[in-house]
């Protein structure tokens, strides 16, 4: 071999080995950026509040009015027995269709009156159940008498623990409501307080049937372990799918509470669930929020999220009886919009009651949305025209509705959760 052909096997080799190591280096440097792209489309995701995840899809009533259905079963769900779950199933045999898990059923009761015979009670009860297609289930809170109040205990509740058994009849409306957990793969953290847990259980249950896979958080805030309902249930959940981590959080312990489980797939927490919570425990990731308990809890969770930097479009929630949530980002709208050019699409509204006046424009939401935003406490329940608790006298204009409301309000008058101005109006509110 001479010198001129050694030199050549030399070079050979030597490109080959640069070869191999450009094709490595060329390789992992694509993975990196397949990485690095998907985590950006991820928070572009995030950061933009008008890029909604994939919804699940609407349902339309599956009957309009009431349908009769017979409890099937009735089931306590917490060691004081003030939870009761009831399985319904229609009376015609029927399939049942599906419904969004978050959604309600609205009951048409025959509670006893005050005095003597009967009062019919309109009354809206979250799923707290994935969808079956041979029954629904709500699990219903017995409403005790306020202590030193002269109000009495809760009508509907009471009414149902007390007379309703396992053969009788309720008039129950289709599955309505706009608060319902999206189908997209987005990590969601699921927030309930009390008897807000039902909603949740839906969700949970769904979720973890359906999409195994995503990653879910419960944080259930009660007083004491005694509250906890279908605690058997979530704590099972619990230590089967790793994917979804279980908070349990306790204003007010007894004394073993928090020792028991001290470690495992449950977690304990003495206090309320607040912010500074959520921001130790969950990673750095654009979670969707779903919230549900009473009107101090989200009066204190929704505007904390919003300082926290949760996009609007990212916090859900509901709230069990009367709630006003001022929405900082809806309340600073209002105020940039009453000095913007578009008059076209401006509307002015005016609360006659509150002395409040401000220009709405489109994507402010609903009215009871605007009222909020401002600060104006409005009766609410459902926040989908089913169960009329925000039903306002209109003093004067036109409003118009986003869809067609469940409960028929009264002439003069309108249901704000899911009406919008027509023309410039002025609301009893």
């Amino acid at each position: 071999m001479t010198s001129l052909y050694l030199i050549l096997w030399i070079a050979g080799g030597v490109l080959l080995q640069l070869a191999v190591y450009l094709s490595i280096g060329f390789w992992r440097h694509w993975q990196s950026y397949q990485a690095l792209r998907n985590v950006a489309q991820e928070f572009d995701t995030a950061a933009n509040p008008d890029v909604a995840p994939e919804e699940l899809q609407p349902v339309a009533a599956a009957w309009s009015g009431y349908r009769s259905f017979r409890v099937e079963r009735k089931v306590q769900e917490d060691t004081t027995k003030q939870v009761c779950s009831f399985y319904l199933v229609p009376e015609d045999g029927k399939p049942l269709p599906t419904f969004l898990p978050g959604q309600f059923l609205t009951f048409q009761l025959d509670a006893p009156a005050v005095l003597t015979g009967s009062q019919p009670v309109i009354r809206c009860y979250s799923l707290s159940d994935a969808p079956h297609s041979t029954h629904y289930r709500i699990s219903v809170k017995r409403a005790p008498a306020p202590v030193g109040s002269p109000y009495p205990a809760g009508i509907s509740s009471n009414y149902l623990h007390d007379h309703i058994q396992v053969g009788s009849q309720l008039q129950v409306r289709a599955p309505a409501g706009h608060f319902h957990i999206d189908r997209s793969d987005a990590p969601v953290v699921l927030i309930g307080g009390g008897i807000g847990i039902t909603p949740m259980l839906s969700m949970l249950n769904w979720c973890l049937k359906e999409q195994p896979t995503r990653e879910v958080w419960l944080f259930y805030g009660v007083r004491n372990r005694s509250e906890l309902v279908m605690q058997n249930h979530l704590e099972d959940l619990a230590a089967q799918q790793p994917n979804f981590h279980l908070h349990l959080c306790m204003s007010d312990p007894h004394a073993d509470d928090l020792d028991k489980h001290p470690s495992g797939p449950v977690h304990h927490h003495h206090g309320r669930v607040d912010v500074s919570l959520l921001r130790r425990l969950l990673p750095l990731k654009p979670y969707h929020y779903y919230l549900c308990g009473p009107t101090p809890m989200l009066q204190s969770l929704v505007p904390a999220l919003e300082d926290w930097g949760v996009p609007d479009g990212r916090i859900h929630f509901e709230a069990f009886g009367p709630a006003s949530i001022p929405r900082k980002n809806l309340a600073s709208a209002a105020r940039a919009t009453s000095t913007g050019d578009d008059k076209d699409a401006a509307v002015l509204v005016t609360f006659a009651k509150s002395g409040k006046q401000e220009i709405w424009k489109p994507g402010m939401g609903s009215l009871l949305d605007f009222a909020e935003g401002l600060g104006i406490v409005v009766s609410s329940g459902c926040r989908a025209g089913g169960c009329g608790s925000c039903q306002t006298s209109i003093r004067s204009g036109e409003v118009a509705y986003t869809q067609a409301p469940d409960f028929d309000p009264e002439p003069g008058s309108c249901l704000l959760c899911v009406s919008t101005p027509k023309t410039a109006v002025t609301l009893e509110a």
